[in-house]
């Protein structure tokens, strides 16, 4: 098959697709099955000048947050829920925000997006600022008001560095690299089951107070897990009390031009530009694992964005990966950023604290808690 005609036939199954999403959410409104709609917003983020959030509509799944008690069938349960999409597409979502309206509409798949103009100066109180959602049409009877709260991030003070971070193996043991393993730690699992490596809290709140001591250091989460399990993901950094950040995760359904939207790799690189094109001078560390192509795209930002990257930590969970890391952070090396494979949680710690971005008291709040955390899964 020629690219033209895989082009063409890649357009055809998803406008197919297209069809049959309209039909179910017209068949389940008809039968009573969309009996309320949610806005889903996602946790956004602002400079200065530009405000940016995201967020879709969907129907309400009516998925409960998890509780330690969970059994394994609950869990699953839930995910088929999150995975069980009916989006509502082409439909009018208002924004309220610093006495300011401004409106959108989500796209074909439901998802929709607010990049508008603010002046931060003007705003006060805590760097975490609401976002009031309102969704403008009526898609089923009986309908009211439907409504959201999204949380935009406003880094404010003195601002050492921001910290762009993995999940998936950096932060929670996911097995990306066995596929059935991978399978059952997501669908059988839960927020409080799936426990994150040990001190891995401790490291990133010390990152998170930076040089000074005050919580002002943003963090943001680059994975290439599936929209769906944003409220998972939001649920697990809050149950493990993990530095919050917004989340940039990606459609991985049909699209037009792919088989699978966005690549891993792909979508990576376009969210950690986005970030970075975002806080202009601001100068990140960079967090991921050796599982997956980290150490590639991380190579890669340091060339696009030469002088911003002050380090990159990539976490060994694989022998079978230690060459490929090497490759690549001598390639690194050559534009003067070094590539640290680290073990565990204690040796990034170290690192961090020999190159002054944390204090000293740092390396002992890590140990406390990576100890407590391995004596609790023995």
């Amino acid at each position: 098959m020629t690219a033209k005609k895989g082009k063409l036939f890649l357009t055809i199954i998803y406008e197919i697709k297209l069809k049959v999403n309209q039909v179910i959410l017209w068949v389940s409104i008809k039968l009573g099955l969309v009996s309320s709609i949610l806005i889903v917003p996602y946790q956004g983020f602002s400079n200065q000048k530009e405000l940016y959030l995201a967020g879709r509509v969907i129907r309400d799944n009516r998925v409960k947050k998890s509780t330690p008690t969970d059994r394994i069938w609950q869990n699953i349960d839930k995910m088929f829920r999150r995975f069980n999409t009916v989006v509502i597409p082409h439909v009018q979502v208002k924004a309220l925000f610093a006495g300011q309206e401004f409106f959108t509409k989500t796209n074909e798949e439901g998802y929709f997006e607010f990049k508008v103009a603010i002046d931060a100066s003007k705003i006060s109180g805590s760097r975490w600022q609401n976002v009031e959602l309102y969704l403008v049409d009526q898609i089923i009877k009986g309908q009211g008001y439907v409504t959201a709260i999204g949380k935009v991030v406003i880094p404010k003070g003195t601002l050492d560095f921001g910290v762009i971070s993995d999940i998936d193996d950096t932060v929670v043991p996911t097995g990306a690299m066995r596929l059935t393993e991978m399978l059952k730690t997501t669908f059988a699992k839960n927020a409080y089951t799936r426990v994150p490596f040990a001190g891995v809290s401790a490291l990133y709140k010390a990152l998170e107070k930076g040089r000074d001591g005050l919580e002002s250091n943003p963090f943001f989460y680059v994975s290439s897990s599936p929209w769906n399990l944003y409220d998972f993901l939001i649920e697990l950094l809050e149950v493990h009390a993990i530095p919050k950040g917004p989340l940039m995760l990606r459609d991985i359904g049909l699209s037009r031009t792919e088989l699978i939207a966005g690549s891993h790799e792909a979508h990576k690189l376009e969210q950690i530009r986005k970030i970075l094109l975002f806080y202009p001078h601001l100068s990140f560390l960079l967090f991921g694992d050796s599982g997956q192509d980290d150490p590639e795209i991380y190579l890669q930002i340091v060339k696009e964005f030469p002088g911003r990257i002050l380090k990159v930590f990539i976490r060994d969970i694989h022998a079978s990966r230690h060459e490929f890391v090497k490759r690549k952070s001598k390639e690194m090396a050559q534009y003067g950023i070094e590539m640290q494979l680290v073990e565990d949680t204690l040796a990034a710690t170290r690192i961090a604290i020999e190159n002054g971005w944390i204090l000293p008291d740092g390396l002992e709040d890590v140990a406390v808690e990576k100890a407590i955390n391995e004596n609790a899964t023995e």
